[in-house]
């Protein structure tokens, strides 16, 4: 039986965060009963409507927090026994293609495979992925029918999908990658999962193991 709980995850492949996150999601899957909604959505278009910037852009020049916040990141790697995980030397990568591509796969059925490789060759063998040679020879290298994607991503159906729900993510109160929704309530970062399956919890009334 399908949980009557909608949780999306909000994500842009550009997003270290994000892809950190995501390592979280099988277990609270697992103790909640719930499958999170996979949500691309265009960070640069959620910076342009809400002005806001990368943290590599906000957090230049200041003391202290950057040293603390990879302090956070090599804490999470730990908890969750990330291994693959490495900096990106080409970031910020702009990732329009990217996240049009993943709508794409969406509508193509083939999201699994292109989202788990585009995490890989962003975060895990990182590559300027916004280069079109290499962002093609990478999905290739991967077995991902990229050219059919890549002709899918440029119909307007995908496009417009892309701007409405990038859109509705800023309307709803995104700010950046990742956000989560558990029904109405939003949460922003990594950082808060545990607020994230606090509240699934919660808002299934005690349906918790009905779902398990």
């Amino acid at each position: 039986m399908a949980s009557p709980l909608k949780v999306e995850f909000q994500f842009d492949f550009g997003s270290p965060n994000a892809y950190l996150a995501e390592y979280a999601i099988p277990g609270i899957e697992k103790r909640t009963g719930v499958k999170f909604e996979y949500v691309p959505v265009l960070l640069g278009g959620i910076y342009k409507a809400t002005n806001n910037m990368s943290p590599s852009d906000s957090l230049r020049g200041i003391k202290n927090k950057p040293e603390y916040q990879a302090l956070e990141t090599q804490r999470f790697l730990k908890k969750y026994g990330i291994t693959k995980f490495k900096q990106n030397p080409f970031f910020p990568v702009n990732t329009l293609t990217l996240m049009r591509v993943g709508t794409a796969a969406q509508f193509e059925n083939m999201f699994e495979p292109y989202f788990r490789a585009a995490y890989h060759h962003m975060w895990e063998e990182p590559k300027k992925m916004d280069d079109p040679e290499v962002f093609r020879n990478a999905f290739l290298s991967s077995g991902i029918d990229i050219d059919r994607l890549y002709a899918r991503a440029q119909q307007d159906d995908v496009k417009k999908r892309l701007i409405e729900v990038t859109t509705d993510a800023v309307n709803r109160g995104a700010f950046g990658s990742p956000t989560f929704f558990v029904g109405k309530e939003m949460f922003f970062g990594k950082d808060q999962l545990r607020d994230v399956e606090e509240s699934i919890v919660e808002q299934l009334g005690g349906a918790k193991a009905k779902f398990a």
